[in-house]
């Protein structure tokens, strides 16, 4: 499974919160971003249980992250 997940966080902490996503297990790739949303973050995971675990209590829970939005891809397509 892969899902992207969108993130906003506090001005000025772009660079430290893409440093502390890189080290989150299921996360493959960040990058930083202009519009809606400031960082964008690609996990990927064999299992859905360890994907939303990590994205309910580890990503969501960094400092700094106000809001996500989590985007899952459809594998079949």
């Amino acid at each position: 499974m892969r899902a992207y997940v969108l993130l906003n966080c506090e001005m000025g902490s772009e660079e430290s919160t893409i440093q502390k996503l890189k080290d989150v297990n299921l996360v493959k790739e960040v990058w930083g971003t202009f519009g809606a949303f400031d960082i964008l973050a690609k996990l990927e995971s064999d299992s859905s249980e360890e994907l939303n675990n990590t994205i309910s209590t580890k990503i969501r829970h960094l400092d700094n992250i106000r809001s996500t939005t989590t985007l899952l891809t459809i594998e079949e397509q």
